[in-house]
């Protein structure tokens, strides 16, 4: 029981973690490159993966799994400093009214982009008000309302058939190599060794969320998964070949890490100052239930269709994401957040930025 509760709570700051990282991000950053570095930023997280794999193959045969979470909980007093030394987002405060203290935090940055580049002024920037909300209502409401309906379909859509996938699979990845006969050390060494696909996974993806755009990297990314899945399934995981096992298997994490770069860029773009974060973190936590669902559901196939019927229970999941994506999704590449919260629809004003993003 305690285990269980340890494991909620853990659940809890890392569900609210997330969102919020990718919200103040994007509120930061300028719009030519505010894919590129949100995407970057999610990068971590499969070198992070990837740590905790080589943390738990050294430490945990010898110390046992509470040192394991011990030593990856030292991590975690990063993000105390780093909430000290970020400010508050200038838009979130202007959008509350906070006029004076947006105000403060902009020239606290402006000066600090002037030191660093050796300017003594920057270019007066063309300012651009965003949309007010129709009525006055809640955030949630507000993801709900006419404006925003589609995009929170979309992207709900998206967060849960994604991590459904992802989660189904990856939890089970190591007991279906096991099943398949491979040791429980190796077992932990090939899901490690597979892991590190996920990093040009999202170098890529970094890349051409700005070069092609975050809805089709969105599709590309998870249709591509899909079909490693699939692929991974049917041939990779039954063959005696342990290096057709490996790369088989970094693909399809090269496209499911992919996947997730651009999961965060491009969800906090999809809503205005006044619900980014609230529609962001429902997102999140609708895959989180995607995420719950799928190793269950896995547990169910298994034994009716066996492992191969677990990876095809996967590749539909991405392939269902990715329809809803090609469907519904909006292409939000180059665009001001103030102009992607007006209530037309962002593709009538191709190439619309805002000056002051440039700026500074």
């Amino acid at each position: 029981d305690a285990l269980i509760f340890y494991r909620v709570l853990l659940g809890i700051g890392m569900g609210m973690e997330f969102p919020i990282a990718q919200t103040l991000l994007s509120e930061f950053v300028p719009a030519a490159s505010r894919g590129r570095l949100v995407a970057l930023m999610d990068g971590f997280w499969p070198l992070g993966f990837i740590t905790a794999g080589l943390v738990s193959y050294f430490v945990l045969p010898q110390f046992g799994w509470r040192t394991v979470f011990a030593l990856l909980a030292v991590p975690a007093v990063f993000v105390l400093i780093v909430r000290r030394v970020v400010p508050e987002s200038p838009r979130w405060l202007e959008h509350h009214g906070k006029q004076a203290e947006a105000d403060a935090v902009l020239t606290h940055i402006e000066a600090k982009v002037m030191k660093s580049n050796g300017l003594t002024w920057l270019p007066t920037p063309s300012l651009l008000a965003e949309a007010a909300p129709a009525g006055k209502h809640g955030a949630l409401r507000e993801i709900w309302s006419a404006a925003y309906r589609q995009r929170t379909t979309m992207v709900w859509l998206l967060w849960f058939f994604a991590l459904l996938g992802f989660y189904g699979l990856t939890s089970w990845l190591g007991a279906l190599m096991q099943q398949a006969g491979f040791a429980v050390t190796k077992s932990v060494l090939y899901t490690m060794l597979i892991s590190l696909g996920g990093v040009p996974g999202f170098l890529c993806a970094a890349w051409l969320v700005e070069r092609w755009g975050r809805k089709p990297t969105c599709i590309a990314s998870l249709t591509g998964g899909a079909v490693m899945a699939f692929l991974y399934g049917q041939t990779a995981l039954h063959a005696d070949s342990v290096g057709l096992l490996i790369c088989a298997g970094l693909l399809m994490q090269f496209f499911l890490f992919g996947m997730w770069a651009v999961l965060y860029t491009y969800t906090p773009e999809l809503y205005g100052t006044g619900a980014r974060a609230t529609g962001s973190g429902f997102a999140s936590a609708i895959g989180r239930v995607g995420s719950l669902i799928g190793p269950y559901a896995v547990g169910v196939v298994l034994p009716l269709f066996g492992q191969s019927g677990v990876f095809t229970l996967g590749a539909l999941s991405f392939a269902v994401a990715a329809l809803a994506v090609w469907v519904m999704g909006i292409e939000t590449k180059g665009l001001a957040l103030e102009s992607l919260a007006s209530h037309e629809p962002p593709d009538a004003a191709p190439g619309y930025q805002v000056a002051v993003d440039d700026a500074r």
